[in-house]
């Protein structure tokens, strides 16, 4: 029973991330809810799921909203241009669907097809915002190389971060576990991912605090091109 309580056990450590991935989840939530913020909170999310995943993880809290301080202006800055894309989106599809006018599918798959690839592209955004100094171009440049350069980690990060959605809308009684895990564990997983594909990018050697979870990714400077 001693060994099974011990903090090093295996029962033990996956209860103490399922309790990180709860209150993460919550802290989401909670900085969300202004949706100006989101940007920043999803960036301070990433930073802390990175740390998790590579066991550097420090304090939890602290960390969140230090990443959180830290990225808030250009984290703010990606998150609006997101929100004009999907306000843009927003207005296509009422267009397509309450319009009189006949649009030709052609059209219609275009749409669709661009807005698959900006999704695709978003899944990388704010982790990449955590982890790397850059400017808002770079690093929405540097997500859709990485998008298409690792199609299948990619198309499996949207299904991650896809699934919450789908088994709210389809059961009612696993909605409280949505709610209470559907932000933190997919981008768990998710940064299980994208955290061997960051690494090819990042110095041998680096000192990592909760103040300093950064390096330089620019033009001449070790940027990602592809």
């Amino acid at each position: 029973m001693g060994r099974f309580l011990d903090m090093d056990s295996p029962v033990m450590r996956v209860l103490n991330r399922v309790a990180d991935l709860l209150i993460l989840n919550f802290l989401m939530i909670l900085c969300c809810i202004p949706v100006i913020t989101a940007g920043a909170a999803y960036t301070a999310m990433h930073y802390v799921l990175l740390k998790m995943v590579r066991d550097e993880e420090g304090y939890l809290i602290r960390g969140f909203f230090k990443s959180f301080a830290a990225n808030f202006k250009q984290a703010t800055v990606l998150w609006l241009i997101m929100l004009l894309i999907i306000g843009v989106y927003i207005g296509d599809g009422l267009i397509f669907q309450y319009s009189s006018i006949q649009f030709p599918k052609p059209l219609m798959i275009a749409v669709v097809a661009i807005a698959i690839l900006l999704l695709m592209t978003a899944v990388y955004v704010f982790p990449l915002q955590a982890r790397f100094e850059n400017t808002v171009k770079n690093t929405l440049k540097n997500a859709m190389i990485l998008a298409f350069a690792n199609l299948p980690k990619t198309i499996l990060m949207v299904v991650l971060y896809a699934l919450p959605l789908v088994i709210g809308y389809f059961s009612s009684y696993a909605l409280i576990f949505v709610i209470m895990f559907g932000i933190s564990a997919p981008a768990y997983g998710a940064a299980l991912l994208y955290s061997g594909i960051f690494k090819k990018f990042e110095p041998e050697k680096e000192d990592v605090s909760d103040l300093d979870f950064s390096i330089n990714v620019d033009e001449g400077n070790g940027e990602i091109d592809g």
